[in-house]
């Protein structure tokens, strides 16, 4: 599991910002093995982890689904609920029993538009945490296919 320091809502945003999104949280809970979004699925909400974790994958054609990412405690899952045209780029299933905030993309996005430091704010973290997604998915994408030894 990869607990990148951008990745944690408590690091990443300022305590009145996070209070301002804690507003439109709903807890939910999802059993091992929840299928949370499919690749090209609309991206309509995103998640906090508070515990269990969420296996990020990406289509492979040919083979299995290559798990990217792990995330736990703390980790935003998803962030193309924020960019156009607002669909997974990735996969996301849980690989323990989960208990997350959920958000509504839409009202996030509204939220956002009424305040533009917060908007500034959520950008720089789902920025910052889309970066370090696009890393791991390279390194593991090499590990798995690329010739040995190059």
């Amino acid at each position: 599991m990869t607990n990148s320091p951008t990745s944690s809502m408590t690091r990443a945003l300022p305590a009145e910002h996070r209070e301002r999104l804690m507003c439109a949280a709903k807890e939910v809970s999802f059993p091992h093995g929840t299928r949370l979004f499919e690749e090209g699925g609309r991206a309509d909400r995103l998640w906090v982890i508070r515990t269990g974790t969420v296996a990020l994958d990406i289509h492979v054609p040919g083979r299995r689904a290559a798990v990217i990412e792990v995330l736990g405690h703390n980790e935003l899952v998803g962030w193309s609920w924020l960019f156009g045209p607002h669909t997974w780029h990735l996969g996301a299933e849980t690989t323990s029993p989960v208990r997350a905030y959920e958000f509504d993309a839409m009202e996030v996005r509204a939220m956002c538009q009424d305040d533009p430091v917060l908007a500034v704010t959520v950008t720089q973290w789902v920025g910052d945490v889309l970066a370090h997604r696009l890393r791991a998915a390279r390194t593991r994408l090499l590990d798995l296919y690329a010739p040995y030894g190059s």
